[in-house]
């Protein structure tokens, strides 16, 4: 578990995740020696599969905690993690929100 983020203030979940995706689609050509993100979108791809695992698992302990501030943390960690994997994979969030929105109607 890394550090708990201090001072988290409410924020606009669509406006988040258009720019944290962005940032992440940016970085396919960045120096990998500098870039986690880079590593995971070109590395192989069983370390990015086994980090999206690992998060989704951290997500899960904390539900089991019951610590609201932790569920967050990690919560936030999978989502960056399950961003990545939708660009290695060249799954857009509009085509997220096409699923998602073909589910509930």
């Amino acid at each position: 578990m890394g550090v708990r983020t201090a001072n988290v203030q409410d924020g606009n979940i669509g406006e988040t995740l258009e720019g944290l995706a962005g940032v992440i689609a940016g970085r396919w050509d960045a120096d990998p020696a500098e870039s986690y993100t880079v590593r995971l979108l070109t590395g192989e791809e069983d370390e990015l599969l086994k980090k999206l695992a690992e998060e989704a698992s951290e997500v899960i302990m904390a539900c089991k905690d019951n610590d609201h501030d932790h569920i967050r943390y990690e919560a936030a960690d999978l989502l960056y993690h399950l961003l990545v994997t939708m660009e290695r994979w060249h799954v857009t969030l509009p085509e997220l929100a096409g699923e998602l929105n073909a589910r509930h109607r």
